[in-house]
């Protein structure tokens, strides 16, 4: 970690190159055979930015982050990245101030309920309950001209503990850059939307792209953000509104009026995504892939390292297996990932250019990110539940000595006391966006899970110079025992999935889960009398027929235990291991979701409106969301088919199974 964060090392740039080789020489030190695969995204960098306040009093933002004595790397400054969101277009705009909460929907609701308007304004919002991205969109959808993003002390500030360097949160200073590339659109290079950014390929014009934001967006500092704040006149915002600072929260417009500029250099940069594999001995044509990201907004300990040294050290193990002359089943394939930062861009490109392969060959995709100290937390398809539950029961928690999987159950028992919407059972959270997952799942539709440890500890230097290596051993994971257990984790689930005679995919968790949504999207179409003729008997029927299948299945699977698997009855399970591995892709449709056919899956995609929390079967229930009662219907039929399809692949791998077994 301390290596691989010692500086800067944004996507794009020569000290990004520089990490992806040292992680691709050590893949090589371990045996594997590695290789980097290079692509190219458009990344426009900051060529200027201003921020001021014209009136009623004059203020100039300062936009930068000072150094702090006490953590060397935050004095690179040669080497930082300035404070900016990536994807904002160019733009000089002057106008009153707005300030919209968190700026999602539901806030612009409590405006229009207020008499206020953004339209010709410019609106400063805060960050969180949203992908940073759709602060900026619907901003625009009102009418607003720019659009300022800033973190306030309440969300990660001094409300929540002592700012760093005395304690762990944000800074008077401290900003979160990030991307507002509309991904709930489609993630990866804005100019080759579906296909891979190979060098040489064919590329929209920028004029073209469908994830720049249409108006200048900035992210600032609490600091600079309070004179903005404190100008402001208009209601007194609504208690729900108002943050920590020593103000009273106003909603405007005016009297602060402000002006943003803002000029970036609209250059493509290459990509380095480093790419690592153990063939497999007897099935190499099955892919088990695991990937995290490398590049960081500045130095990234946290965000990504924490996880990518997992990933390193599993990799490590497994080459220490494979120079005894071990061999796994199937292939194993390693992935640092660059570009995620901004848009997923490296393993978007990667799965778009592979994705032919991809879908005939990839059994799962499991990926990782930031890693801290915490509790087990696990996302994606639900047919890898149980198998990702019985990892938890194996591995041992750091901290308790007990298992994983009962140290999780414990800490939920204990939130449940006070919240009786948490699970008392391991229960797989649902994948939306907002990592290297999304490709895979959502528009390949590959099984696919997010792993990682955290919740801890709450911080605020996500996306700014202060997540370093300092920070990152003082709070995070002080003995790093988090890493181990994060690795061990992975080395499980990957030489697990590597070498099973039969994928351990079970399809009872799909349904149980899936009702669970049905369930839901229901109860919020009676809400409404637009939508409240809703008829999701198409769907239950779907359901059901998809609960026998998965049942007979488990009762054939079960006779699997303690049957000796000769390379007769492996062969003969091939056929199976195919289905299975192709069973999520059942689940994806080729013509897509309504308005951004790149999201192919029907179950799990980014909400249009949230971007990182997913909507669970999103053309239902975003259509329901959005009073389109024709659409909402004419999806259930297309849930329905999909469902249908599962079904019919767990029933061929029933059969499957069963010859296999005589």
């Amino acid at each position: 970690m301390r290596l691989l964060a010692a500086v800067p090392h944004e996507a794009g740039t020569e000290r990004s190159r520089h990490v992806a080789e040292l992680i691709l020489a050590r893949f090589r030190s371990f045996g594997l055979d590695a290789k980097i695969e290079q692509f190219e995204a458009l990344m426009p960098r900051p060529v200027s930015r201003t921020l001021e306040l014209l009136a009623p009093e004059r203020y100039t933002a300062a936009l930068q982050e000072p150094t702090l004595a006490e953590d060397p790397t935050s004095g690179q400054k040669d080497q930082q990245l300035p404070t900016f969101n990536a994807y904002s277009p160019d733009g000089e705009v002057t106008g009153e101030l707005v300030y919209v909460n968190y700026g999602v929907p539901a806030d612009y609701r409590v405006l229009d309920s207020l008499g206020i308007s953004v339209r010709g304004k410019i609106v400063i919002a805060r960050y969180g309950q949203s992908w940073r991205g759709i602060k900026p969109k619907v901003a625009a959808e009102h009418g607003a001209i720019g659009c300022l993003v800033y973190s306030d002390p309440r969300d990660d500030g001094y409300f929540g503990n002592d700012v760093y360097p005395k304690g762990p949160m944000r800074p008077w200073q401290g900003v979160q850059r990030g991307s507002v590339m509309d991904m709930p659109t489609y993630p990866g290079d804005p100019l080759s939307p579906g296909w891979g950014a190979v060098p040489g390929a064919k590329r929209l014009a920028v004029s073209e792209a469908k994830t720049i934001e249409p108006i200048p967006v900035l992210p600032i500092s609490y600091g600079d953000a309070l004179p903005l704040l404190r100008n402001l006149g208009g209601p007194v915002a609504p208690e729900a509104w108002r943050g920590a600072l020593a103000i009273t929260y106003h909603v405007g417009g005016g009297p602060a009026r402000v002006r943003l500029a803002l000029k970036f250099d609209w250059q493509t940069r290459p990509l380095y995504d480093v790419i690592a594999t153990i063939r497999g001995a007897t099935d190499p044509d099955q892919w088990v892939i695991y990937g995290n990201h490398h590049d960081a907004w500045v130095n990234g300990a946290d965000d990504p390292i924490s996880g990518q040294v997992a990933l390193d050290e599993t990799a490590r193990s497994l080459g220490a297996l494979l120079k005894t002359g071990w061999r796994p089943a199937r292939t194993i394939v390693f992935a640092a990932w660059d570009g995620e930062e901004w848009g997923l861009l490296g393993s978007t490109e990667w799965a778009e250019a592979h994705a032919d392969e991809l879908r005939t060959k990839a059994v799962v995709y499991y990926n990782s990110d930031t890693n801290a100290k915490g509790w087990l937390g696990a996302a994606g398809s639900h047919s890898l539940e149980l198998f990702l539950s019985q990892v938890a029961r194996d591995v041992t928690d750091p901290a308790s000595g007990k298992s994983v999987l009962d140290a999780l159950l414990a800490r939920q028992r204990e939130r449940r006391a006070r919240d009786t919407t948490v699970d008392s059972v391991f229960a797989l959270g649902a994948l939306g966006s907002g990592s290297d997952y999304t490709a895979f799942l959502d528009h390949l539709g590959l099984a696919s899970a997010n792993v990682a440890y955290g919740g801890a500890v709450d911080d605020g230097i996500y996306h700014s110079i202060y997540d370093s290596y300092t920070f990152y051993e003082r709070f995070l994971d002080t003995s790093f025992v988090y890493g181990v257990a994060e690795a061990q984790t992975m080395a499980t689930a990957v030489l697990r999935m590597a070498d099973a005679p039969l994928l351990p995919y079970e399809f009872g968790a799909v349904t149980r889960t899936y009702r669970r949504y049905a369930d839901e999207i229901e109860k919020l179409a009676k809400k409404s009398d637009t939508t409240k003729g809703l008829d999701l008997a198409a769907v239950r029927a779907a359901l059901a027929r998809l609960d026998t299948a998965a049942r007979a299945y488990e009762a054939v699977a079960s006779r699997l235990d303690g049957v000796a698997v000769t390379p007769a009855r492996r062969r003969a399970l091939r056929d199976v291991n195919v289905l299975l591995a192709r069973s999520e892709q059942a689940l994806a449709d080729t013509a897509g979701l309504p308005r951004r056919p790149w999201f192919a899956h029907l179950i799990y995609a980014p909400g249009f409106y949230t971007g990182y929390g997913v909507k669970t079967m999103p053309g239902i229930r975003e259509a329901v969301e959005e009073r389109r009662p024709a659409e909402a219907q004419a999806q259930t039929a297309r849930v329905a088919q999909a469902l249908d399809r599962l079904g019919d692949v767990v029933r061929r791998a029933t059969a499957g199974l069963e010859a296999a077994l005589r």
